[in-house]
């Protein structure tokens, strides 16, 4: 071999070395101008880990204060005002409403308007006084445990230090009432009433988006959608024939969810299931509303499974199902109500747990409509008749 064959032998070996790192270079500056080029990938991956820190670090609580309260204040008197003074002080308790029959109380716990009510009986102070031992009677929505537990379990060291000021110089040697605590609906304080119904919404959500976001989509990247656009169709219409389908698979998702949570699991339904069907056909219809709108604006199936993501993460986290909504902040509130779940989730555990009927549910029924129609609406203007 002749030394101009050998040079030229060692530069063909160097050569795939050098090639090697050059070609991976400009894969790596391939990536990078592709991923700018992805607006949707890049705010995910900027967005989700500050959407979890901020929601994690403000808006979660795992133990709840200024929890809504409503008193039925029977008597005015010196010793019931310092005892809801008092429990107002724990920062568990936050009164919102006083009323003045028992059916305004009852009617309060079963719409979800407040979780605690608090009864002061006509003649307690004079039973205290006179050593009767009267009862006073605190009552609490447990279809959510967590938001509950911490809140009882503060009430006797709370009207202790009431009646410090109002009977005793001292600490009083023992209670002179009974403090009664009702967890009403869920009694046994069982975590799986509270998810099993939960589980319902949750699972709903996001079988739904991603249904109903891949749809235009997934037309528009095999094809079809040329097919689709020359035909004398409207775009409410292609809307409707898109989502009614998957309305009829989503009722059948929630009849097997709710079918293993009740021979399974136990979870009683002490409500309508006839209004628990039309109310989850509701939920169902505005989830594939929002999937569908989100279809409309991704240009891939990737941007739609993305966008479908990062809705259902606040989704899970701002709607009470893994967290008390009532003791988040009041701007996650705020959030919260936006999301249809938030409003489900308060539809499926009051009728199957407190046997609310629609006249309890009003607020959320009409939320889920208008967070519906609102869906539609985007869905049915974003609809593209061209490729453009």
């Amino acid at each position: 071999m002749s030394a101009l064959d050998a040079s030229a032998s060692v530069t063909h070996t160097r050569r795939p070395s050098f090639g090697f790192w050059r070609r991976s270079y400009a894969m790596v500056v391939k990536e990078f101008i592709q991923l700018r080029r992805d607006r949707v990938s890049f705010a995910m991956i900027v967005m989700i880990p500050v959407m979890q820190l901020l929601l994690f670090g403000y808006a979660i609580n795992t133990t709840p204060h200024n929890l809504p309260a409503a008193v039925l204040l029977q008597e005015d008197t010196d010793l019931g005002r310092s005892i809801l003074k008092a429990l107002q002080n724990t920062a568990y308790f936050r009164f919102v409403r006083e009323v003045h029959t028992v059916e305004e109380f009852d009617n309060l716990l079963l719409s979800g308007k407040v979780l605690f009510g608090v009864e002061i009986p006509r003649g307690f102070e004079r039973a205290v006084r006179r050593g009767d031992h009267p009862a006073l009677l605190v009552a609490a929505d447990a279809t959510d445990p967590i938001a509950a537990s911490s809140a009882l379990s503060s009430l006797s060291v709370v009207v202790q230090t009431a009646l410090q000021h109002d009977l005793f110089a001292g600490d009083p040697p023992s209670l002179p009432f009974e403090i009664r605590a009702h967890a009403r609906y869920n009694p046994a304080a069982s975590s799986r009433l509270n998810i099993v119904p939960g589980l319902v919404g949750t699972i709903l959500t996001m079988t739904m988006l991603i249904f109903t976001a891949l749809s235009v989509t997934r037309e528009i990247e095999r094809g079809t959608m040329e097919s689709l656009l020359s035909m004398p169709i409207k775009p409410v219409e292609v809307m409707f024939g898109k989502i009614i389908p998957y309305v009829m698979v989503g009722f059948l998702q929630a009849a097997m969810i709710l079918g293993i949570g009740i021979f399974l699991f136990g979870v009683p339904v002490f409500g309508s299931l006839w209004l628990l069907a039309l109310l989850s056909t509701l939920f169902i219809t505005a989830n594939l509303a929002i999937g569908y709108t989100f279809s409309t604006l991704a240009q891939n199936q990737l941007q739609a499974m993305q966008l479908s993501i990062m809705f259902f993460l606040p989704s899970i986290l701002l709607s009470g199902f893994m967290f008390p909504f009532l003791g988040m902040p009041v701007w996650a509130q705020y959030v919260g109500e936006c999301l249809p779940l938030t409003h489900y989730l308060r539809i499926v555990r009051a009728i199957m747990l407190k046997g609310s009927t629609l006249q309890n549910l009003q607020y959320d029924a009409l939320a889920l409509v208008g967070l519906t129609l609102f869906a539609m609406t985007v869905a049915v203007t974003r609809f593209r008749r061209t490729l453009d």
